[in-house]
């Protein structure tokens, strides 16, 4: 299989389990919902990204790396059971610099051809 493949396989796992963990949290209150929303949001964007060819397999292992760390970072602020407004907007912010990072690696010029 090509990097690519492996790439885009590794990519549609994480998203397909994220999405199961999502899944089993019937009651969710809404910071935790919105939290979680955008994470997945994102994750279709990378997965997106690798499959059109946009990112090559270096921006979409780094984008990786910033979306594994604020999944670890939800899960903490999740810890005691509800996320607080400040841990909201802690969650917002790194969400907000991860989507951008994902625009831009997406419109780099960079191609995987």
């Amino acid at each position: 299989m090509t990097r690519k493949a492996i790439l885009f396989t590794t990519l549609t796992g994480m998203l397909l389990a994220s999405g199961a963990l999502v899944a089993q949290d019937t009651v969710t209150p809404k910071r935790e919902a919105q939290v979680e929303h955008r994470a997945q949001n994102q994750q279709k964007r990378i997965g997106q990204g690798v499959a059109s060819g946009q990112l090559t397999p270096r921006e979409a292992q780094h984008l990786e790396k910033r979306e594994g760390k604020l999944q670890k970072d939800i899960h903490k602020a999740e810890a005691d059971g509800r996320i607080t407004k400040r841990e909201q907007r802690k969650l917002n912010r790194e969400e907000n610099r991860n989507s951008r990072m994902i625009h831009r690696k997406k419109h780099n010029g960079r191609a995987l051809n």
